[in-house]
């Protein structure tokens, strides 16, 4: 009797740009998430014992992995995301590099002990350090948009500091999750130290069940609820990137040329699925006209196609459901008197996921446009002398300006709030932000808490302790009788400003002048 072959509960990686299944990968069952959990820990206590500099010097190792296997890496992000493949280069393949390299340089003097000064007078005997020592294990739950730089971003500063990292990449991207667990390997980190687990929601689920250190998850605000949720229930603190409905302001005396050269850009990189895009433009009403068809004007010469042409300038959104999100939002935002600019379809000529770059006028708050991330390719516009309303939306995180004299958008960039900010006389390209390994990296509001890159994220991956040492052991506290005299009477202490002669008369000695 022939043999039959046990099933195997996969993962099927995806092209978005033409539907077709490239291959499966194996889906971690959730039933192993404790021992893969429990195996990190092991891996993490070994790790962290190692001087830093050694930890870093592993990291320039895996730079050179990275480097070695560009190509391949390029063509795993173009295969899944579908992003053009100059796209995958620039904002996948060298922000990783980027972030190795930066953190190989700079992670032992981020996490160098620090003398913290004693101003107090009863402190004077002590001396007081800031020590910074790894969390454990760290689990990341990361997000398909950048399936390498987003990871690989987290995974990196958190081995760095010491700790371990089990990391459950997107289902929409499992052979770019296959891979990023090969770097480490080949780089010869220790076994289980970065570990990749496979799957859905309910392997995210079982991962934070099997208790980790801290959480750092990357996704939508609905999901985003549920694993602040699901990290409460077990007291873990986590990292929230969620969604953005970012807005750029364009003054009267910006170039308008570069101005809107940046809205495209900002726009349409991607697809428009990115946290930092462009979602909506606040324009002063006496060049609102000139901006609109200049961005109208760019969008329409943009080239839609499959990432893998070298002259695809957008590539497909990632699904199809996101494409039906696309035209609902449209209609919506169509049968409630805004206008569509250019684009608004979906284009099943070329794939099943292809959406034309859109611009949409007249867009208010009481569209669902304006009020949802849309993460996908279509700026929408409103005009007027101010930008009240641009702070409507929950979800902040960032806003970019573009003007001569800035000090004009003073109020309306106060009133967008969001976790970065850019201001640009010449419509800097706003993510810079996310590139520069440097710059922390966060929303506030709807748009999550916490930080990834930057000093700020490396202290993310790090329990922060004080240290106070007593310089006198062995004698007895010249404080200790003065102090006890001082809180006897308060009065003395707290009615009277100056703190040394009211010390001076608590100890009975002549106050110093």
């Amino acid at each position: 009797m022939a043999a039959t072959a046990i099933p195997i509960d996969t993962l099927p990686s995806i092209n978005p740009a033409t539907g077709e299944v490239l291959a499966h990968f194996e889906r971690t069952p959730a039933s192993l998430l404790p021992e893969i959990v429990s195996r990190a820990r092991v891996a993490q206590g070994a790790w962290a014992k190692l001087p830093i500099r050694d930890r870093c010097a592993k990291l320039r190792g895996l730079r050179e992995r990275i480097m070695a296997s560009r190509n391949e890496l390029a063509d795993a992000v173009v295969r899944e995301s579908g992003k053009p493949r100059v796209e995958a280069l620039f904002a996948d393949i060298f922000v990783a590099l980027d972030s190795v390299e930066y953190w190989s340089r700079n992670a032992a003097g981020a996490l160098r002990t620090q003398r913290v000064p004693h101003h107090s007078i009863a402190a004077k005997a002590k001396r007081g350090y800031l020590a910074f020592e790894p969390l454990g294990v760290i689990a990341i739950i990361s997000s398909w948009n950048y399936p390498l730089a987003i990871p690989l971003s987290q995974i990196i500063p958190a081995v760095a500091a010491g700790n371990a990292v089990v990391c459950k990449t997107s289902d929409f991207t499992p052979q770019c999750g296959a891979l990023i667990e090969k770097l480490f390997i080949d780089a010869g980190f220790p076994g289980n130290l970065v570990t990749v687990v496979q799957g859905g929601g309910e392997v995210g689920q079982a991962l934070i069940d099997a208790s980790p250190d801290k959480v750092l998850f990357t996704g939508s605000v609905a999901t985003g609820r549920r694993v602040a949720e699901a990290c409460a229930k077990k007291l873990i603190p986590s990292v929230l990137e969620l969604g953005g409905k970012d807005a750029m302001i364009v003054l009267a005396d910006a170039d308008l040329e570069v101005a809107s050269s940046a809205a495209v850009w900002g726009s349409y990189t991607n697809c428009g699925q990115v946290c930092l895009s462009v979602e909506r433009l606040f324009v002063e009403q006496s060049v609102a006209e000139r901006f609109m068809a200049l961005c109208v004007e760019k969008t329409k010469k943009l080239r839609l196609g499959p990432g893998s042409n070298p002259a695809t300038d957008v590539g497909p959104l990632i699904r199809p459901q996101h494409v039906q999100r696309m035209s609902d939002l449209v209609h919506d935002a169509v049968s409630r008197g805004a206008k569509v600019l250019c684009g608004g379809n979906s284009r099943p000529d070329l794939g099943p996921n292809f959406f034309e770059p859109t611009v949409i006028a007249g867009v208010d708050s009481s569209m669902k446009l304006f009020q949802e991330e849309t993460f996908g390719a279509d700026p929408r516009h409103s005009s007027g002398e101010g930008c009240q309303g641009s702070d409507k939306p929950r979800q902040r995180f960032t806003v970019c300006a573009c003007g001569e004299h800035l000090d004009k958008e003073q109020g309306s960039r106060n009133g967008a709030g969001g976790g970065n900010a850019r201001r640009s006389s010449h419509g800097e390209r706003r993510h810079q932000l996310f590139r520069h390994c440097g710059a922390p990296h966060g929303g506030c509001g709807a748009s999550g808490w916490g930080r990834t890159h930057g000093e700020a994220g490396l202290l993310e991956m790090a329990q922060m302790k004080y240290i106070d040492v007593d310089r006198l052991p062995r004698r007895e506290k010249p404080g200790g009788t003065v102090m006890a005299r001082i809180w006897s009477t308060p009065r003395t202490l707290f009615s009277n400003l100056n703190f040394p002669a009211a010390l001076a008369r608590s100890c009975g000695t002549p106050a110093v002048p």
